[in-house]
């Protein structure tokens, strides 16, 4: 069995790489960045080390890697013979790597198996996204190349941070992960993945773990810059900043609750769970990693404005999530783009105007004049600084 993965970083090597690796896949990472291309087919192992209580090392083998850029021919062949194509690249990136599966879908013997197509990205139906993106690639091709794929959703959940110094191309990680994948489009003849699970629907999982990890992640690392704080962990070791966190996902929790059905209490051990593996101090990681790109993060169906918009619409309480909204707008990095360019905007575009575009609110909505609120004080605190 074959899989390629596109995007051989860190989460693609120590989370995508590995399960596959796992279910007894040869694993083809295709990816545009020469050096660490060259980095992978220099060795014949890798480690993936587990950074935390109960973690180990886990050794992967049978994989190599291919520069996409330089030979997108050898990838699309890859992709007309594997059996499974996954992806950890980034949502805006999806357009980029659609044309190579296009190719080999159109090299691809009829008579195989339809190939298992999985996004893993932090965004909420991103194999839909993967699924259009190829449809537009493939122009007046596409009825017939969709045939020879089948779609499926996924939820990922790993926390993978920068890793240390000389490290090569080993990862380290937290012991923890959870991989949700929709059953449906397979019609039982599921990929074998060690440690997935299948599930009929998909949302509530995406939204639950969108909705507390990656809005839990990215508020612990905006009020820890706030307070002048380096590590992810030690901004939660400050109770204000804990129980500022806390707030923020019980807000989510209830709207969860409201709109999947999901149950509190499983909802609040899911909470505590999250939060302890944020404490994790052997899993060093950054509040300038996990707050990078701020504006994708702020964006309408992201982490913040994405459950604040959906509890605000059902009359609850929004307080602890515009706070974080708040943070997220103080986020001042010259080293990320995006935070250099929201900090340009603030002093310059008119408050009503930029909260409509960065968050994508429509100025009717009942979340937007306290977003809107969020952003002005933002400004007036530039002003007078």
């Amino acid at each position: 069995m074959k899989a390629v993965h596109f995007g051989a970083g860190n989460i693609g090597r120590g989370f995508v790489g590995l399960l596959l690796h796992e279910g007894g896949y040869e694993v083809v990472f295709s990816d545009v960045a020469g050096a660490l291309v060259d980095a992978i087919n220099a060795t014949e192992q890798y480690t993936v080390h587990e950074a935390g209580p109960g973690g180990i090392d886990r050794v992967v083998t049978g994989y190599r890697a291919i520069n996409s850029a330089e030979n997108p021919d050898a990838v699309a062949e890859e992709v007309a013979t594997a059996d499974v194509v996954t992806c950890a690249v980034g949502p805006n990136v999806l357009r980029f790597i659609a044309p190579a599966i296009v190719d080999g879908l159109t090299r691809r013997d009829p008579a195989l198996p339809p190939l298992k197509v999985m996004a893993c990205e932090n965004a909420i139906g991103a194999t839909d996204q993967l699924k259009a993106e190829i449809e537009k690639a493939a122009a007046d091709d596409a009825p017939l190349l969709l045939e020879r794929a089948v779609f499926a959703n996924t939820a990922v959940d790993r926390i993978v941070p920068a890793q240390p110094e000389g490290a090569g191309v080993d990862v380290t990680v937290e012991p923890y992960f959870e991989w949700a994948i929709e059953q449906g489009p397979f019609g039982g003849d599921l990929p074998r993945i060690p440690g997935a699970h299948f599930v009929d629907d998909l949302g509530p999982f995406i939204e639950r773990k969108l909705f507390t990890v990656n809005t839990g992640h990215a508020a612990t690392a905006y009020f820890g810059a706030q307070a002048g704080i380096d590590r992810i962990s030690d901004a939660l070791a400050d109770p204000a900043i804990a129980s500022r966190v806390g707030a923020a996902l019980e807000e989510t929790s209830a709207m969860l609750a409201a709109v999947h059905g999901l149950d509190e209490d499983e909802l609040a051990e899911y909470r505590a769970t999250i939060l302890d593996r944020f404490r994790n101090p052997e899993l060093v990681d950054t509040v300038q990693r996990v707050g990078r790109q701020p504006l994708r993060k702020l964006s309408r169906h992201e982490r913040f404005i994405g459950p604040a918009a959906q509890a605000a619409q059902r009359g609850l309480s929004t307080e602890a999530l515009l706070a974080a909204v708040g943070a997220a707008l103080a986020f001042d990095d010259p080293a990320d783009e995006q935070s250099v360019q929201m900090q340009q905007r603030l002093r310059t575009e008119d408050a009503a105007d930029l909260a409509a575009s960065v968050t994508g609110l429509e100025p009717a909505h009942p979340l937007f004049d306290r977003v809107r609120e969020v952003f002005a004080a933002r400004q007036q605190e530039l002003r007078t600084a």
